[in-house]
């Protein structure tokens, strides 16, 4: 598998992010080593709170909501997805499978990190993986957060506005990962922000993931992820592992999926769901500490 890194120094100047990477390697599924990054906080032997990111973002999502949660007594990881970030970068569109994402986060919290007792945060491809992750191995995880995600399995269709970012971003002739991240909030983004957005891809060859990520959700019944997905449900619906919901009041991508979770899983029952208002679909960067502050009252 041919990858690309991203040279430190695009990294030098994000604001607001004074977290040292840790790094790991992991099998690439052809033979080769791919390079995984992640940043932490928070006291190393306390509970984890898994943090995982979607599309087409990195950890630097997670600034606002890494210093609360970790203040409140746990130990805040947050990956960059393979593709994302610090991360290695497989440069081909078919390197990237909805599978492999799982097992690579899989890898990373299980045989690198050993965690146990996990509160996973998932977002967009975050719940996607995260949630794949917690029905697969429930043995450990303790808590389950979602927010503005679901776990498709192509029997709905998705909303017309998901269908025109999956063309825009599979079709323009270059990605520009920070305006597309500042379109997808509802608060006003600054300029070195959106930069630190962009940070991870020097220029387009750095952005197979981001181009294939919106192919690999299933929107129809035989996509290759259907079943598996299928699965998770059923696993899902029939626990008691305790699920904060947790959507914004604007996010036209997922925000159907709010209602579907509070209803169906039995971890959501009897917990009051909270409602993040202002907010887009990267309800983190547009409300982070007000996401963490009812992550931190759930975790209590």
């Amino acid at each position: 598998m041919q990858t690309l890194r991203t040279p430190d120094e695009r990294f030098a100047e994000i604001p607001d992010f004074p977290y040292q990477p840790h790094y790991c390697e992991l099998d690439d599924a052809e033979g080769g080593r791919l390079r995984v990054a992640w940043v932490e906080d928070g006291p190393a032997h306390a509970d984890p709170v898994l943090m995982l990111h979607g599309e087409p973002t990195w950890s630097f999502l997670y600034r606002r909501m890494m210093p609360i949660v970790a203040a409140a007594g746990y130990r805040v990881i947050c990956p960059d997805l393979v593709g994302f970030g610090r991360s290695d970068k497989p440069t081909r569109i078919e390197d990237h499978s909805y599978a492999r994402h799982v097992e690579w986060m899989r890898a990373l919290a299980f045989d690198v990190l050993d965690l146990h007792r996990v509160t996973l945060v998932g977002q967009d491809w975050g719940g996607l993986i995260g949630l794949r992750l917690a029905a697969e191995h429930p043995e450990r995880f303790a808590r389950i957060v979602v927010a503005n995600t679901g776990l498709p399995t192509g029997d709905f269709d998705m909303p017309e506005i998901w269908w025109r970012f999956r063309e825009a971003i599979q079709t323009a002739p270059s990605v520009d990962v920070g305006r597309f991240v500042e379109s997808g909030c509802q608060r006003p983004m600054r300029d070195d922000v959106r930069e630190a957005y962009d940070a991870p891809f020097p220029d387009d060859s750095f952005t197979a993931a981001a181009r294939a990520m919106p192919g690999l959700v299933p929107t129809a019944p035989d996509d290759p992820a259907t079943e598996a997905n299928r699965r998770a449900w059923a696993v899902l619906s029939a626990s008691q592992t305790p699920m904060l919901v947790a959507f914004s009041d604007g996010d036209p991508i997922t925000g159907a999926m709010g209602p579907i979770f509070r209803q169906q899983m039995p971890g959501a029952q009897g917990i009051e769901h909270p409602t993040v208002h202002g907010a887009g679909h990267f309800l983190q960067e547009d409300a982070g500490e007000e996401l963490a502050g009812h992550i931190v009252n759930f975790l209590g």
